[in-house]
């Protein structure tokens, strides 16, 4: 069940991160926008893959020095040089901002695996280099001090915490210029169909409220404004 259709994911690249807060809301699920982070870019498409995660712990001096870079037990270097084509690397960084939990070089490694982004709670170096790549990339902001400064990579592909939202793996994380969502992939076919179609209804209420039309009545729609969403439809077809 981990892989997403074609289908699926340009559904899901059609609509935005508004929608399917809404739409997870309506099935109970309130805590869905990971906290604190932005994109580095606005300009990008959305980002929509499976999550690999890696979680953090604090760094322990007697452990995490320059040989644990290249430890084949770092967990973080195992995530990046196995993760699969179309998943979205998301780190565990405790929400602190003032430290790197990446940086450009094995950022290259993730597009070289042709990731389809990365989400931390947690600054990345060298930003503005990052930035340039054109990988989606959501963080706190920037951040010079390398990733072992505080930060021990102790599992991967376990749930995490990223800005105060549970992430499971294979869970599915939508991107855009406003918020990084996380989607349960259970729902996550289902929710791309109803994202369509609340978006194109969307269009139409804002053209109702745009003519006059006060929102009780349009926004929610009554029955009289669905029948007028139905001719509209119609009308289109």
């Amino acid at each position: 069940m981990t892989g997403l259709s074609a289908e699926t994911i340009a559904k899901l690249k059609t609509t935005n991160s508004a929608t399917l807060s809404t739409l997870l809301l309506k099935r109970g699920l309130r805590n869905t926008a990971i906290r604190g982070v932005r994109p580095l870019r606005t300009d990008l498409e959305p980002m929509v893959g499976p999550a690999l995660t890696v979680r953090y712990i604090p760094a322990r001096e007697d452990i995490d020095g320059s040989e644990y870079s290249s430890s084949p037990d770092n967990f973080q270097r195992k995530a990046i040089d196995t993760i699969e084509a179309g998943h979205v690397l998301v780190l565990d960084c405790r929400s602190i901002p003032e430290i790197a939990g990446i940086g450009a070089v094995l950022m290259r490694r993730l597009i070289f695996r042709q990731v389809a982004g990365v989400v931390l709670d947690g600054g990345v170096r060298d930003s503005m280099d990052i930035a340039e790549l054109g990988l989606p990339t959501f963080c706190t902001g920037a951040a010079a001090p390398a990733n072992l400064v505080a930060h021990h990579a102790s599992d991967m592909n376990q749930p995490i915490a990223c800005g105060g939202v549970a992430v499971y793996p294979d869970d599915i994380m939508f991107g855009d210029a406003e918020a990084v969502i996380v989607i349960p992939r259970k729902w996550a076919d289902e929710i791309a169909d109803e994202a369509v179609a609340m978006d194109r209804q969307e269009e139409f209420l804002k053209l109702e409220i745009e003519s006059g039309k006060p929102t009780v009545g349009v926004y929610p729609p009554n029955a009289e404004t669905q029948e007028r969403y139905k001719a509209w439809l119609a009308s289109r077809a």
